[in-house]
């Protein structure tokens, strides 16, 4: 692989990134409802998804899922589920929210949540996998050692996401800063959970 061709992976995956999908809806509610450290957990988990399913592609499981509608439609509707079911246990629980919810909350429940959370919104996208079977071949060349290349293509998409990704949940987290009332920490939660579930109609109507 040249160097121009690295680069113009690197320019054409960042202005894809840059594309709110669910991964983007998932942690701008985590950063809206549970702060910008708890969201950087999700981003963690969505990295970890990612190199899963770039490497299920690599190996070739993404013509799996080309050739076979039903197991396709199973991952894709799991993962709709799992999206609209976050959105409305946040949104649930926001509406029961006190006071004392403010300063009680335990960190690690809600970190170790939300690495699950953006791990499996990572993994149950199965259109992921045949974007990157179709993606990753414009930019490996056969006449060279595949692996280097892979490896090389997937450190720079994963620290593409951390950015693009860790830049939205900033923007979010400034906009939690702003409100620290009980009423307003319900908005956050309603608003937050409002993103999931459009995260899961992203995923259900594509």
């Amino acid at each position: 692989m040249s160097f121009e061709t690295w680069l113009a992976y690197l320019a054409a995956y960042t202005i894809l990134s840059l594309i709110p999908g669910p991964s983007v809806l998932m942690v701008i509610g985590q950063s809206l409802s549970k702060g910008l450290g708890t969201a950087f957990y999700c981003i963690f988990g969505d990295l970890l998804g990612g190199i899963v399913m770039m490497t299920f592609a690599y190996v070739g499981l993404g013509t799996v899922l080309a050739t076979s509608s039903e197991i396709f439609h199973i991952i894709k509707w799991a993962g709709v589920a799992y999206m609209a079911y976050l959105g409305l246990m946040q949104i649930l629980a926001a509406r029961r929210m006190v006071e004392s919810d403010l300063i009680s909350a335990n960190p690690f429940v809600a970190r170790s949540d939300s690495l699950r959370a953006g791990f499996l919104t990572g993994v149950l996208n199965p259109k992921a996998i045949l974007f990157y079977v179709a993606f990753l071949a414009q930019f490996m060349n056969p006449a060279h050692p595949m692996m280097p290349q892979f490896l090389l293509l997937m450190a720079t998409s994963t620290m593409i996401v951390l950015f693009v990704l860790g830049g939205y949940a900033l923007l979010a987290a400034q906009a939690r800063k702003a409100f620290q009332s009980l009423r307003a920490r319900k908005r956050m939660g309603y608003t937050g959970g409002s993103f999931l579930l459009g995260g899961s109609a992203l995923l259900a109507t594509n």
